[in-house]
């Protein structure tokens, strides 16, 4: 079993593979395509657009949020294809994690020249 560090550099590396051979100017769902395919090819269990309900109050409501990727059933991978991140895409990524109880989620924007500039990575101590 892989840890939670390992599984999220193949992730990164993965990442920035898709990243230096698409470049910049494709839609999300290119990117998202792509990477799910280089992390199964490593050997990572992938899901594309998972469902995540939203619970408010007693109530669980099926029309909650969407996960780009779930990878490994633990981390999260969140794509944009914006000209910078800002709060409320973190505020996505830190959403999903808490309804989906999952210990890790990236957001990674491919619209830069560097990837890195665009990765940022978000830990929830309380469900890893």
């Amino acid at each position: 079993m892989k840890k939670l560090n390992d599984i999220t550099q193949i992730i990164i590396g993965s990442a920035i593979e898709v990243h230096r051979n698409l470049g910049l100017g494709l839609l999300e769902s290119a990117y998202q395509a792509c990477l799910g395919h280089e992390l199964q090819k490593e050997g990572l269990f992938v899901q594309r657009e998972v469902p995540v309900p939203i619970l408010y109050k007693e109530i669980k409501l099926e029309q909650g949020y969407r996960i780009d990727l779930l990878v490994e059933k633990k981390i999260i991978v969140e794509l944009k294809v914006v000209e910078a991140l800002n709060e409320v895409h973190h505020a996505q990524v830190l959403t999903q994690m808490k309804f989906a109880k999952m210990p890790i989620g990236l957001l990674i924007n491919f619209n830069v020249s560097l990837l890195k500039d665009g990765l940022r990575r978000f830990a929830m101590r309380e469900f890893m």
